[in-house]
């Protein structure tokens, strides 16, 4: 098992990179709307959702077999 897979935006496959760069515009817009005063009702789902999708793209990831081109690394 390859940690990096977790940690490292190359090793990472699409479902996970989606779900960093996801994360990463929650957190600044969290940030934009803590600035500006205003609350989103249930905005917070959105770090589930995003752990979720990470996780599950994960367990692909760490399955998946290293010569199977079904999943795009970020370079």
């Amino acid at each position: 098992m390859k940690l990096s897979k977790v940690y490292d935006p190359k090793e990472m496959n699409s479902y996970q990179f989606v779900a960093a760069t996801g994360l990463v515009m929650t957190i600044v817009a969290h940030i934009i709307l803590a600035l500006v005063g205003k609350t989103v009702q249930t905005f917070e789902a959105l770090y589930i959702c995003w752990a979720v999708f990470f996780t599950l793209g994960t367990i692909a990831n760490f399955n998946s077999k290293p010569d199977d081109h079904s999943h795009h690394h970020h370079h």
